[in-house]
């Protein structure tokens, strides 16, 4: 019997088009600015997530956020950034969804297209701009051993005429004050992986690397805190991986805080829940909330939307 032998698709073909005539629903001129009116929210959780950050920083220890795609989509930039600056916040991570709407603001000034008619006739995600610079990046970035986050870093660093808005660019502003910017990405689910020029091996590698870099960061994160806001599977699952290899080695990992933000509501998000209730399922529950913190951590839910949570996580903080 003959066997199967699968084949790759050729991309060579592939049609794409240019960013400028796109639409965008989140733009430089209607995103957060930091003296916009502060949301009425309150939150005992946030407060206690804040204080043990404060603590953190006081005592020189990590305070490290992962954060799914929607903190960007959602305008909240700025916040991030001011941290960043401050010295709050130590290393960013994020999916690879988190990069690209990061990259599009600091280049095209707007990003988020409207997917429902786009991905009726293939438009989706095909933009000349994002697809073919940040592939270029990328690309030229693994072979100099940089990675993922390093690399879109670099060539904004190079080429600042293509970047107008890069100052409202989370990742160029944890490079220019010296913390790590890492990015988890999974194959095939970013629009830059459906363009001609995305090498895998690239992505991957430089991807690779900054999982390396997340899991040395986390080796110090005894008294530190980890935040995930708003990544529901990849931060998750990076988290619980790293956190057991810096385990393995012996890295005292036992007092750290952990909160996870999201809009689910949970109830008691710390009594066990059984199989057959689909919270079981949800990721952050087991993953960030409880089982890293049983040797004698923290681990809160910070229920509410990021328009009302990481603003407010702000002003405390500042």
């Amino acid at each position: 019997m003959e066997l199967y032998q699968p084949q790759p698709f050729d991309f060579s073909d592939t049609k794409t088009f240019d960013v400028w005539d796109r639409t965008n629903l989140v733009r430089i001129d209607n995103i957060s600015k930091l003296d916009d009116p502060f949301p009425d929210f309150e939150c005992p959780e946030l407060e206690a997530v804040c204080e043990k950050i404060l603590e953190a920083r006081k005592n020189g220890r990590p305070v490290i956020v992962f954060y799914g795609a929607h903190v960007i989509k959602c305008g909240l930039s700025r916040y991030i950034i001011d941290l960043i600056r401050r010295g709050i916040i130590t290393h960013i991570a994020s999916n690879g969804a988190g990069s690209i709407h990061d990259f599009e603001l600091a280049y095209l000034g707007g990003t988020s297209e409207h997917v429902p008619t786009a991905i009726e006739d293939g438009s989706f995600g095909m933009w000349e701009q994002t697809g073919g610079w940040m592939n270029e990046a990328i690309n030229e970035g693994f072979p100099k051993g940089y990675g993922y986050g390093e690399s879109l870093a670099h060539y904004v660093d190079e080429h600042p005429e293509k970047f107008p808005y890069k100052d409202d660019c989370v990742f160029y502003n944890a490079y220019t004050h010296g913390i790590a910017a890492t990015y988890h990405v999974t194959m095939g689910t970013d629009i830059i992986h459906e363009h001609p020029s995305a090498d895998f091996s690239c992505i991957g590698g430089t991807s690779g690397k900054d999982f390396k870099v997340f899991v040395n960061s986390l080796k110090d994160l005894e008294g530190g805190v980890f935040l995930n806001i708003g990544s529901s599977v990849t931060g998750p699952e990076v988290f619980l991986k790293a956190l057991s290899i810096v385990r393995n080695h012996g890295y005292k990992t036992q007092k750290i805080t952990t909160a996870n933000f999201d809009i689910i509501p949970l109830g008691d998000y710390k009594s066990d829940v059984s199989k057959d209730h689909f919270h079981y399922y949800y990721r952050p529950r087991k993953n960030i909330m409880n089982r890293p913190v049983s040797l004698g951590g923290n681990g809160y839910y910070i229920y509410g939307n990021h328009m009302q949570t990481v603003p407010t996580m702000y002003r405390l903080l500042t």
